[in-house]
């Protein structure tokens, strides 16, 4: 079990060096994590952890999250690299649950993960998992707007059930997505109040399954 007030010390290391300051308190974290005074109180109480905003500030400062959870350097990290995932976390990419969003691009930073951080996450056993960004509220209940959505890039046979991420000429979304017989395909929300997107098959490449997410507060 991780320790959120072992990690909030931490924290404080970090953001003391930036700010050059001898003092930081709970509440200087968590601004930083952009996460309000009152619910950062109350994870911390009950020792939740979250998970989705220490991801974007190590990103944002090419720190080892591993080092945040369990001392780990980078040298441990080479030298037992099958017990990590790498994950790609595209941090300024969106997957539209409802309009047309952006497409992927080379700007992401490599967070090497411990598997037992995020074991519970992630079903692929792909060590190199990608992550990105939800918007909107089409695959409510299912995907909440905010989240972080993890991809596995060897998985684009729609013909397994579950959600994928499709490159599309208005944008990237994610879906559920269904081959009709007569060619087309349908993009499918699992929020009812959205109707299937129809497109012509040339239209939709499949980038990968979603085989994992982390809500957003």
């Amino acid at each position: 079990m991780y320790d959120l007030k072992i990690i909030i010390s931490k924290l404080k290391e970090i953001i003391s060096e930036e700010k050059r300051v001898k003092r930081v308190f709970d509440k200087d974290v968590a601004d930083l994590l952009s996460i309000p005074q009152t619910t950062f109180a109350t994870m911390k109480k009950r020792n939740s952890i979250p998970f989705k905003e220490i991801m974007s500030f190590c990103a944002n400062r090419k720190l080892s999250i591993n080092w945040l959870f369990f001392d780990q350097t980078i040298d441990i990290l080479a030298k037992e690299t099958d017990k990590f995932f790498q994950i790609h976390y595209f941090k300024d990419v969106r997957a539209s649950a409802g309009g047309g969003a952006f497409t992927f691009d080379e700007n992401y930073e490599v967070l090497t993960v411990d598997r037992k951080i995020i074991n519970n996450l992630i079903t692929s056993s792909n060590q190199e998992i990608d992550a990105i960004n939800i918007d909107g509220e089409s695959m409510e209940p299912t995907l909440q707007d905010g989240s972080i959505a993890f991809i596995d890039r060897k998985q684009r046979n729609i013909s397994k059930d579950g959600i994928y991420i499709a490159s599309t000429t208005a944008g990237l979304f994610i879906k559920r997505i269904r081959q009709r017989a007569d060619g087309m395909v349908e993009l499918i929300s699992d929020n009812k109040v959205y109707s299937p997107e129809i497109m012509l098959a040339d239209e939709v490449k499949i980038v990968g399954r979603v085989v994992g997410n982390i809500e957003s507060l």
